[in-house]
């Protein structure tokens, strides 16, 4: 199977490509500049593969949730091309391959959402090496972070990093680490996107939608203030 993951939601754009269980792609950390590293870092990949877009079998994206610009580029980006070849679509969600990529058996997923909330789920990998979820992805405070099951959780993502101390007091005695580095990246999606495409359960672009937990992007000067 060959397919092309997209990943637009964080600052990072990665793209990377699956040729039967052989990955190949590339990651910058781009900032607010996602719509024009894109499209040259994804012709790169597949000019050094060797490949066009008419030989994929399927494209892959991160859906989100993240930057509400960020992945309406990736899911934009795809509908295109996917439409143009005839391609199906995989749509995974940001915080699945966020705990695909930190390469933990229980992860607690959280993204910076900023405005004093984050973005957080949590899966736990079954004994046939999928995921499973434990706690659905929800817009929360961290001190309002959703109560989970046991212990040896290990957190991942940049919502460690910016509200570490808040989500450590949360889930004290229940984590075994956390890395406030690891971001949701295109190599993860590919392996998320693979038995999905196999089994036949990609969409047709049309139906590829980002996924959004808040609708407010911006607080009001005294909502700012409350925060602060």
């Amino acid at each position: 199977m060959r397919l092309l993951a997209l990943e637009t939601s964080t600052e990072f754009c990665s793209v990377a490509l699956w040729q039967d269980g052989v990955l190949t792609g590339c990651s910058e950390a781009v900032g607010q500049t996602h719509s024009e590293r894109l499209m040259p870092m994804l012709d790169d990949v597949l000019r050094a593969a060797g490949i066009k877009l008419a030989q994929l079998d399927g494209l892959a994206f991160g859906t989100g949730p993240g930057s509400f610009t960020g992945v309406r580029i990736a899911c934009g980006v795809v509908q295109g091309l996917a439409l143009g070849a005839a391609l199906p679509v995989a749509g995974i969600c940001t915080l699945l391959a966020l705990a695909e990529a930190c390469g933990q058996e229980r992860v607690i997923a959280a993204l910076d959402a900023r405005m004093g909330e984050l973005y957080l789920a949590a899966y736990r990998r079954g004994a046939t090496g999928g995921w499973q979820v434990v706690a659905e992805p929800v817009l929360c405070r961290p001190e309002a972070a959703p109560d989970l099951p046991g212990g040896d959780w290990f957190g991942a993502g940049s919502g460690f990093a910016v509200h570490g101390e808040t989500l450590a007091a949360r889930y004290a005695g229940q984590l075994a680490g956390s890395d406030g580095t690891v971001m949701p990246q295109a190599a993860a999606l590919a392996r998320l996107a693979v038995p999905v495409l196999a089994a036949g359960q990609g969409v047709d672009a049309a139906l590829a939608q980002p996924f959004y937990l808040r609708d407010k992007v911006a607080l009001t000067t005294r909502e700012r203030q409350a925060v602060n």
